[in-house]
Formats: structure tokens, C-alpha cells, sequence
């Protein structure tokens, strides 16, 4: 085992409010280890802060009007405030646009540069006269050519999870003015990917136990061979490039935002008045780093920044990558743009920030995405928080405090069953710390409900209330038993629900020496220790609360369809373009997913005198069982393309719902029939 662990969570973009689909991915995860190893007395520091130069926030600081440090300012404290209200216990939160910040990256771009290297570039870019600016990459918007999906943008496809850069974009348009940008010389430097791509493959080979999904992303990047990457960017919003012949040049932001983990664990370390310290985290070899993200930074993370410390060397790598997939809301993606989202600043002015961990951290998506709902937070709430541990944790208090003067029995003349129940906290706590290890966070959550689980039934089987009339020393025993129960479960779930547990330790006379994990055991609480009067600690959400969000949900879907909420139609078209189409009915007569491309079907489309393969990206919107059968409009002149690894021929036609949600076009033809 290491010294000490450096955990990171994804910086997050200030450029808009933290809402679920941020929580499950990055930071509740991180939360949930952090508290764990903080528990067992571990060494750990858990570093995060805003990303406040990716494109993304000038495109927000135009949206309204203000400067990009306007809005940085803004969203760095909503942000940073809504973390602390639910409970993620960051040791540092700083900020890209600190002086820090600027000097730590510009020192390690300047050593590279003179290490020779980088490559320098002067290539054709995309450039819009009419804005008369080159186009970062989230100023396009175009096709993707791995999966076709219609609205990807210049650096990644939100569909496929594909990196991109803007000029592979198939009918690419400017964001700022809607037009087809044109190509325009400019001068970049570039880190050779290639270069490094033995010694990252050997690293790789090195991780052990890395989530299957993450592991796989990463080779087939590796498979495909690695490229030069840009570190510069036409922009003036960013850190300057630290060269005299890079006016008006910034560094990319893919290349900055990992180094605020490293200068945001400096500012820590001159905060804690020891500013050499920072060091011992990233310097040391003896020291693990963890980095907690979501699915679409898997690249940056197990490459790229990879690369860049391989490149400068003293650093340390990552030891694991645990990246999270997508979480989805009832049913739907999440789309901030749509309305589609919760967002925390919200839910906290209704409910209390444990409910949402704890629910949250049952269904996180660790391998696959997964799906938020308002009936499943009201289940669990209800029959899990309230019904077993709320009930459990209750009815040991209160029946201690009624009968026995809120004094801990003496466990006289135990049964076995006693003593077999008491050895199950260190079971739970055996298999509660091995799933944490093996970051299977979910898993945790399930073994430490288990042991209120394993309390709620003894009590209910040795019913003391009736013990208390016939056998008192039997009904001490069962307190006894179901105290030390509760006391560890005011350690064990203190990760999940801190605010919860807090006031469970206070009610039970635990101090802070009793915070070790050492303390978990059978004698947490001693004979003759007074308790103090318990309270409820969860009280159940009611129908009428889960109806009004989602009324509230769909409302604030309704607002953001405005009165222009259909697509602007596209530039004219000459009839003689058009007539260069060949569309024809066809029907779907199989289908099948596509290993490690979450969004795509491989479809077998019968067009009556052939049948074709067609990969289309619908699997979020149909199930592959589905839609055979499904009759349907193909673009069947499309010159053949590979999309992961599958040659797809012909495109389906579909249509996008104002929620984002696909339907077939579809025709009563005849397969094979001309649509014109």
C-alpha cells in the first residue's frame, strides 16, 4: 500500500449550475471514496476546482452579453457552494483563471517547448469570414463521422464518445453565425502523441483492476494509433501561450484544465503553510493518484495529460481511472439545453442532501448508464432510508430510552444468535471496505443497508416487546446487540450520509475519537453508556412530492421550446443536387448493438432487390428487438463508411422530437420503392 492517495474529480466548467448528471459522475463517486478513506485514518487529499477557460464559457459570456471573467466569478461560487450543501468534502477547490494557475501551466508548456517537444504546425483551420475569427472547436457543429449523429461538436460527438477535431466534422457551420466556415492558414504546436505511445501502452498494461469500460476506450485509441494533438488555439480568453510569436494564441484547454489539479494542490499546500508540500502528492512515488471523471474525459485522462507528465517527468501517474458513464432522467438524456435536467441548486431548496446521496449512489453509472426517476428516489426513500434503517435506528433508541432510562444494557448470558448477529458488523465491514477498494461504490452502499438490514430483522425476530414483560435480561441483550448495530452503522454509512450520521453519533454520545474505522467492532458502545432520545431521522416523500417535480421538469421542458424551436431550414439547395439522392423504402429485418459503441445499432435493412448493413445511432431511443420489422426511408447512395469498425451503407431517415427523442420516417411502400 501507498503513503497517501490524491484524489481528483473532473474540474467542472463555469459556465452554468452542477445538476445530477455532474454528481453521479464525478464528484458524489469521488465523495463516497474520500469519506471512506478518511475514515480509515488514510493519508488522502482530494483536489478539484472550476474550469474556467474552455470554450464554453466565452459562448456563455456572449450568450449574455458580459466578459468571460463575469461569468467564471458567478458560476465558481454557485458551484463551489452547492458542492459544500451536498456534502463533497474537496480538501481544495481553486480556479484556472488564478495567477497560480496561469504560471504553473505556462512553466510546464515553456519546459516542453525547450525539450523540443512539441511540433510546430501551420496548417489549414476553419475560419468564419463573417465573425472574422478561426472556429474552436465547440464553434462547430456538424456530422460525425464515426456515427453519423447529425449534432456533434468539433472536439467530441456527444453520441459516439469519439474524439473529433473540427475540420472531420461532415457539413460543418459555424455556431456564431450558422455558415459553412471556410479553411484558413494558422501556426500551432502540437504534441506528438505518437511518440509516446509505447511507453503509454506499456503503462497501461501496468494498471490493474480498471473498470472494463475505461480500459477498453483506452485501447482502442491505442489500436488506432495515436496523432499529434494541438496544445495552442486561436483564442484571447486562456492562459497566454508563453512564446513572443504566439500573439492572440492561448493554450488549449484539454492541456491546461488537467494542470489546475497540480495548481490547485499548490495553492493548497501555501494555504496550509507549507507551500513545498504540493510536491509530496505529485512527486513522490509512493503516492497513488485517483482521478474520478466522467466517460467523455476517459481520453484526457488515460492519455493525454498521461503524455504531458511522461513528457516533463517527477510526476506521478495515475494509479486508476475510474470513470463513470452517463446518467440519464426519467427515461430521456439529460439535456441542460432542453430543460431536461435537475439541477442541485433546485432540489436542495426540497429535500435534504443525504436523500439524493444515497439514492444517487445506489445507481451511479459504473459500467452502463443508468436512469434517475422521481418514483425510484421516492421508493428508496421510503422503503430503504425511512423502512429499515430510519425504522431500525428508532426503535433501538427509543425502546433504550423507554425501558431501560437510555442506559446500554449489559449483553448477560448471550444466545448464540446474539453473538452471531454481533459478529456480522465486522462481516459487513470486511465486505463494505472491499467493495470501496475496488471502487464498486454502489456495492458498498448495498453491504452497508445490508447491515440494517441484518439489525432490522433481529430486532423484529426477538421481539423485545415482549422479552421486556417475560425475559428482561434477554430484551437487554437485544438492545445490546441492536446499540452496537446502530453505532457501527453511524460509522460505516457515515460516507453516504454524512449529515444523517452526525446527528446519529451525537444521539449515541460518540465523539470524534470514536471517527476510526479501527473502531468498528462489537464494543462501540460500552454497558452503562447513556444514550441520548432518538429522533426520526427520514421522513417519507408523499405522492404529491413526486408529482411536483415532475411537473416541474416538464414546465421548464415546455419553456425552453420557444416559438423557434424548429430547426432553421438549410441554405437552398439547387433541384439538380437534390435529384442526386436516392431514397427508398426499406424495412428493417435485423438488428444488433454494437460492442463498445453504447448509441449505435447495426441494422439489416431489406430494400427488395438487396439487403444492406446499416449502422445507425439510435440505440438510446429503440431496443434492437424491437424494430425489426420496422418499415422505413434510406438514404441509399451514400458512399460506404466505417463506423466502429462496422461498414455502414445507406443512412435511416428520422425524425428529432422538441425532447430530443427519435421517430422513424416511415413509408407503406414496398421495400425498394423510389421516394421522391
Amino acid at each position: 500500500m501507498s503513503k497517501r492517495t490524491l484524489v481528483t474529480s473532473a474540474l467542472p466548467y463555469a459556465n452554468g449550475p452542477i445538476h445530477l448528471g455532474h454528481l453521479a459522475g464525478a464528484y458524489l463517486p469521488a465523495d463516497l471514496y474520500v469519506r471512506y478513506k478518511r475514515l480509515r485514518g488514510e493519508d488522502i487529499l482530494y483536489i478539484c476546482g472550476s474550469d474556467e477557460h474552455g470554450v464554453p464559457i466565452t459562448i456563455a459570456a456572449e450568450d449574455e452579453g458580459v466578459n468571460p471573467q463575469d461569468i467564471v466569478n458567478k458560476f465558481h461560487e454557485r458551484n463551489k457552494k452547492v458542492f459544500d450543501e451536498i456534502g463533497i468534502s474537496f480538501d481544495y477547490y481553486g480556479r484556472t483563471s488564478s495567477p497560480v494557475h496561469h504560471q504553473t501551466s505556462q512553466q510546464i508548456f515553456t519546459k516542453l517547448y525547450e525539450d523540443g517537444v512539441f511540433v510546430q504546425k501551420t496548417e489549414e483551420q476553419l475560419y468564419d469570414p463573417k465573425a472574422e475569427m478561426f472556429l474552436p472547436d465547440r464553434y462547430v457543429k456538424g456530422t460525425c463521422p464515426n456515427c453519423g449523429y447529425e449534432e456533434a461538436y468539433g472536439d467530441q460527438c456527444e453520441s459516439c464518445g469519439a474524439s473529433l477535431s473540427p475540420t472531420d466534422l461532415l457539413d460543418p457551420k459555424s455556431a456564431i453565425t450558422g455558415d459553412t466556415p471556410e479553411t484558413k492558414k494558422t501556426k500551432h504546436w502540437y504534441l506528438p502523441l505518437g511518440d509516446f505511445q509505447e511507453r503509454l501502452e506499456n503503462w497501461i498494461e501496468s494498471r490493474e483492476n480498471w473498470k472494463p469500460n475505461v480500459a477498453g476506450q483506452v485501447k482502442s485509441w491505442l489500436d488506432d494509433g495515436l496523432a499529434d494533438r494541438a496544445v495552442t488555439r486561436d483564442l484571447t480568453w486562456g492562459v497566454p501561450v508563453p512564446l513572443d510569436d504566439a500573439e492572440d494564441k492561448v493554450l488549449y484547454v484539454w492541456f491546461d484544465a488537467p494542470i489546475g489539479y497540480i495548481s490547485a494542490t499548490k495553492e493548497w499546500a501555501q494555504q496550509q503553510g507549507d507551500p513545498e508540500r504540493w510536491k509530496t502528492y505529485w512527486q513522490d512515488e509512493e503516492t497513488d493518484l485517483i482521478h474520478f471523471i466522467g466517460k467523455d474525459n476517459i481520453v484526457f485522462h488515460c492519455i493525454m495529460f498521461p503524455a504531458v507528465l511522461m513528457a516533463y517527468g517527477k510526476y506521478v501517474l495515475p494509479k486508476n481511472v475510474p470513470a463513470n458513464e452517463f446518467l440519464n432522467l426519467e427515461g430521456k438524456k439529460l439535456s441542460t439545453s432542453r430543460g431536461w435536467a435537475v439541477w442541485l441548486e433546485e432540489y436542495l431548496e426540497d429535500f435534504e442532501a443525504d436523500l439524493l446521496r444515497y439514492v444517487l449512489g445506489t445507481i451511479l453509472p459504473e459500467t452502463k448508464d443508468s436512469d434517475f426517476s422521481w418514483e425510484d428516489f421516492q421508493n428508496k426513500v421510503n422503503s430503504e432510508l425511512a423502512d429499515i434503517l430510519g425504522n431500525f435506528v428508532f426503535r433501538t433508541t427509543s425502546f433504550t430510552h423507554k425501558y431501560f432510562d437510555g442506559v446500554v444494557p449489559e449483553l448477560k448470558n448471550a444466545s448464540d444468535r446474539d453473538r452471531e448477529t454481533l459478529a456480522l458488523i465486522e462481516v459487513q465491514k470486511e465486505q463494505i471496505a472491499a467493495a470501496y477498494e475496488q471502487f464498486k461504490l454502489r456495492e458498498a452502499i448495498a453491504e452497508t443497508m445490508k447491515l440494517a438490514r441484518i439489525g432490522n430483522k433481529y430486532f423484529t425476530d426477538m421481539e423485545p416487546w415482549k422479552s421486556r414483560k417475560e425475559d428482561i435480561e434477554k430484551c437487554g441483550n437485544t438492545l445490546h446487540v441492536c446499540l452496537q448495530i446502530t453505532a457501527a452503522i453511524s460509522l460505516l454509512f457515515d460516507p453516504i450520509l454524512p449529515h444523517k450520521m452526525e446527528i446519529l453519533r451525537e444521539e449515541l454520545n460518540l465523539s470524534e475519537d470514536d471517527m476510526e474505522w479501527d473502531r468498528i467492532n462489537t464494543t462501540i458502545v460500552k454497558s452503562g453508556d447513556h444514550i441520548e432520545k432518538g429522533e426520526i431521522l427520514f421522513t417519507k416523500i408523499e405522492d404529491e412530492q413526486v408529482e411536483e417535480q415532475l411537473q416541474k421538469l416538464k414546465e421548464r421542458a415546455r419553456e425552453n421550446i420557444s416559438e423557434d424551436r424548429y430547426e432553421p431550414l438549410k441554405t437552398n439547395m439547387a433541384f439538380d443536387d437534390f435529384m442526386k439522392i436516392d431514397l427508398r423504402a426499406g424495412e428493417i429485418v435485423g438488428a444488433s448493438a454494437i460492442e463498445k459503441a453504447d448509441k449505435l445499432l447495426k441494422l439489416t435493412v431489406d430494400l427488395g432487390f438487396e439487403q444492406r448493413t446499416v449502422v445507425s445511432g439510435i440505440a438510446n431511443d429503440f431496443s434492437a428487438d424491437d424494430i425489426v420489422g420496422q418499415k422505413v426511408c434510406i438514404v441509399a447512395n451514400l458512399a460506404p463508411k466505417k463506423l466502429m469498425g462496422v461498414e455502414s451503407n445507406g443512412m435511416i431517415l428520422m425524425a428529432e422530437e422538441d425532447d430530443g427523442s427519435l421517430k422513424f420516417v416511415e413509408t407503406n411502400a414496398k421495400p425498394g420503392s423510389v421516394i421522391n
